[in-house]
């Protein structure tokens, strides 16, 4: 069965993206009208997504590691070689 994987469901990843897909939807539409100050302002809004994510990660509302031990995929040749030993 596979392993649990959250693919990065927390507050902290939330929040980067959501910050930073506010400040891309501001710069489009600022960059349309034809506004160069606040579409770079829009722009640093976007940065600001990852240093508020990272930030969040750093507190704890981030991916919790791992604990468990996995084991050992098995190889995918070993069951060929069982048939041709058996032939």
């Amino acid at each position: 069965m596979a392993a649990h994987y959250d693919h990065g469901h927390t507050p902290a990843a939330w929040t980067g993206v959501i910050i930073s897909f506010v400040g891309f939807c501001a710069g489009g539409v600022f960059m349309v009208a034809a506004q160069p100050v606040p579409f770079w302002g829009s722009m640093a809004v976007v940065l600001l997504g990852p240093l508020v994510g990272g930030i969040m990660k750093m507190m704890g509302m981030g991916r919790k590691e791992q604990t468990h031990v996995s084991t050992p995929a098995v190889r995918a040749e070993e069951p060929q070689q069982e048939a041709a030993a058996h032939a």
